[in-house]
Formats: structure tokens, sequence, C-alpha cells
């Protein structure tokens, strides 16, 4: 039910709109039900959903995926602006998949990063105090 309250010459109007139904519409005037027949059909406006992309690496607590193949080297970026809270991890370090490599602070928020593949740490390029931004690489894990 939506309800609409407007002056018209000065004399002020309540309408609630009750139902409506293809050409026809069940309102309250200042608490006098009416039928209202339209001369077009009321279609319905769809809502449009918005959807974001979803960051590399997640920070969600469910269990990790790999999303990068395990050949080569991968670059862990962070998926938020935000400052490097702690660096668990060492440049030689083997590192498995859902592993923390970091904590990083984020809207007054702590995020744990963790590794999307299993490897070695070949470098660390975020420190510890940093300040990085959404994308920044912070990890190259490789082979």
């Amino acid at each position: 039910m939506k309800s609409y309250k407007f002056k018209i010459n000065g004399t002020s109007y309540s309408v609630n709109i009750n139902n409506v139904e293809k050409q026809s519409v069940e309102l309250e005037l200042n608490g006098t039900p009416y039928v209202v027949e339209l001369d077009k059909e009321v279609r319905q406006t769809k809502t449009p959903k918005l959807v974001r992309s979803v960051a590399v690496p997640s920070t969600d607590s469910t269990p990790q995926t790999a999303k990068t193949s395990s050949f080569g080297s991968s670059a862990i970026k962070s998926p938020l602006p935000g400052t490097v809270l702690d660096v668990f991890v060492n440049v030689g370090d083997k590192v498995s998949l859902g592993q923390k490599v970091m904590l990083l602070e984020a809207m007054k928020m702590e995020n744990v990063i963790e590794s999307d593949q299993n490897g070695v740490v070949k470098e660390i390029q975020a420190r510890k105090g940093d300040s990085v931004m959404e994308g920044s690489v912070l990890v190259i894990i490789g082979d």
C-alpha cells in the first residue's frame, strides 16, 4: 500500500493506494474508498539488480578455492584500500590454498588476506604499516 499527501488550491488530500490490477485502482481519498478506472493498463516496473564483481582474493571466512593457475607465479591483490596491520609470511615460505598471508585494516575492520594458491612466497610488496589501494599487489606466489 502506498500513501500520498498533497494540496490542491489549499485543500489537503490523503490518498492510500490499496490495490492496482490492470486498469483498475482501489484507493482511499481522505478515508473514502474509491475504485478508479484508468485508460491504460498499469505495468509494474522491475527494479534492476545491482551486481558488483567479487574482489580477488575474497576476505570471506568460507573455504578458498584456487582462483589462479598453480603454474608460474600469481599476485595476491588488496580487495580494498587500507593499511597493512601484519604480514604472516616471509619470502621463501611455502604457502597453501587459504593460508593467511596478511592482515589488512579497512574501514575500521580487520580483513584476513589469504593465499589463493599453493606455492612459495616469491616477493612481498607491502610491509606492516603500509597504506595500500584496492588492487595493489601485496604478495607474489610462485612455484
